[in-house]
């Protein structure tokens, strides 16, 4: 037994970490079988003999508000995806330092500067973080409306897709793309398939994440909802732990602008949202 446990502990030290601090205490032999997130644990206790849990900690999260500078994003009449996004970002990050002090806050940029997708990832890595967020706003015919919340993983249908060629096109104007990105193309299906699945050892958690997300976007702040989905986003690409795209409504659907764009529903969201993190904070620390 004590040869599996030593085994499953190199996997997950194998998986990489982000910051998150695992502390050995004292369990009972039912605890045992617990099995710990994604993120590597700490150093084995000096007494092999006694039996012990390992608790995580959620140290660092990091932020990425999408597009910015000379990549605007999606727009509706007046509203511009790159500031909606931004100012939902900063709202939410606001609220985490202010009421979970123990938390690192890292932004992707916190003004309006073109920021390469690679960057962004690079950005959570260099930082060991635990968690990876970033928040878009949709595009489509003008009756589209609601929320979704997406994770790194294979897209099933060709609305999915569309979405994913949709936010990866902006590495068009990035200098020297075809070498940052291995030869990947936004406008292949086929380039999207191929790197799909490099997230999946994160997937579990980010998928934990993603539905508490929705579920807090749907029932406090009582935005409609597409659900929870699939597909492969530049941003989340290389990022070594758990991380989501959330899309916060439509700016092509003039109703969705005109609240998007509103500064107290900005608060809103960016609340529903806290709570969600909050929630699988407390989850994985087991509090």
């Amino acid at each position: 037994m004590r040869i599996i446990v030593i085994l499953a502990s190199a996997a997950l030290l194998l998986l990489g970490a982000g910051s998150g601090e695992w502390k050995a205490e004292a369990q009972t032999p039912a605890d045992s079988a617990r099995v710990a997130p994604d993120s590597a644990l700490s150093a084995a206790p000096e007494n092999a003999n006694a039996p012990y849990r390992y608790r995580y900690r959620l140290r660092t999260v990091v932020l990425d508000a999408g597009h910015g500078g000379k990549d605007r994003g999606c727009a509706g009449a007046s509203a511009r995806e790159a500031d909606v996004a931004l100012s939902l970002i900063l709202a939410l990050g606001k609220q985490i330092e202010e009421n979970l002090p123990d938390v690192k806050v890292i932004y992707t940029r916190k003004t309006n500067v073109f920021v390469e997708l690679d960057e962004r990832a690079a950005i959570a890595n260099r930082n060991h973080a635990d968690l990876f967020i970033s928040i878009h706003c949709n595009a489509g015919p003008s009756q589209s409306h609601g929320t979704e919340v997406w994770t790194m993983g294979l897209h099933k249908t060709d609305a999915n897709l569309g979405v994913a060629q949709r936010e990866n096109s902006v590495i068009l104007q990035e200098k020297d793309y075809k070498t940052r990105y291995d030869g990947f193309d936004p406008r292949s299906p086929q380039s999207h398939i191929l790197f799909s699945l490099f997230q999946s050892a994160y997937i579990t958690n980010s998928l934990r994440f993603a539905q508490r997300v929705d579920r807090q976007l749907r029932t406090s702040v009582s935005r409609p909802s597409r659900g929870v989905k699939q597909a492969g986003f530049l941003v989340l690409w290389k990022s070594t732990m758990p991380s989501v795209l959330i899309e916060s409504g439509f700016l092509t659907n003039p109703a969705e602008e005109r609240y998007l764009n509103d500064k107290a529903n900005q608060s809103y969201m960016a609340a529903g949202i806290y709570r969600a993190f909050r929630e699988y904070k407390r989850e994985l620390e087991g509090g």
